[in-house]
């Protein structure tokens, strides 16, 4: 399929309920038309994976496009480059969370992105640091506990962060980390309560949810 064909067909797949259900949703839906995942997610494994046709996909800049973009393209071939380049278009939490979980953590700059990521002003690439966290710990079954302690302290370092999407994904990456083994959940806890010491209500939040979690997974 070519873009503008793929295009008319999300137009026809489009819900104008879902699309205000997006925007209730938090989600910024000024150039979305209201198609749901699963029907994205269906044409996906039609299209299979097109490096190029991703590319062109996303230069769109219809939000939906841009979804899909991230289910058909190839890991194997995403630059560092590109990372940058769709991190920065970022407008939205799911767009953000769809791509890191779909394709970035995929990608063999995973971590180094998130190291870099979340260290950036812009709410949603900060964001993305930190989803790629979690998603690299749910989906890479073979990283090392040492690759995960030692971004613990990039976790307790940006705790303070107020703003609702980025303590969200802080809190995610916590949980994540510390869902994956026992060595892992002890080291999560500790960090965890040293994020409640800090004088800060989103570090309070953070810990007081990540605890209540991982104190119940760990005994």
């Amino acid at each position: 399929m070519k873009v503008n064909e793929i295009v008319e067909f999300l137009k026809q797949k489009a819900d104008a309920g879902y699309l205000a259900g997006m925007q209730r949703y938090s989600i910024d839906a000024t150039h979305a038309i209201g198609v749901r995942l699963p029907e994205l997610r269906k044409l996906a494994k039609t299209i299979k994976k097109n490096h190029q046709l991703a590319l062109d996909l996303w230069d769109t800049g219809l939000h939906e496009a841009r979804m899909l973009a991230s289910l058909i393209d190839d890991p194997a071939l995403v630059t560092e480059e590109q990372m940058d380049n769709w991190t920065k278009d970022f407008n939205s939490w799911d767009l953000c969370d769809q791509v890191c979980g779909n394709l970035f953590d995929r990608t063999p700059f995973a971590m180094s992105k998130a190291l870099e990521f979340s260290a950036n002003k812009a709410e949603f690439i900060k964001r993305a640091g930190f989803v790629l966290m979690a998603e690299y710990a749910v989906h890479n079954k073979t990283a090392t506990n040492e690759s995960f302690i030692a971004i613990m302290p990039i976790i307790e370092r940006e705790a303070w962060d107020n703003r609702n999407f980025v303590k969200k994904a802080v809190n995610w990456a916590l949980r994540q980390i510390g869902k994956r083994n026992e060595i892992l959940k002890a080291v999560a806890i500790q960090t965890a309560q040293n994020i409640s010491k800090q004088d800060h209500k989103a570090a309070k939040w953070i810990a007081s949810n990540a605890l209540a979690e991982l104190i119940i997974t760990h005994s």
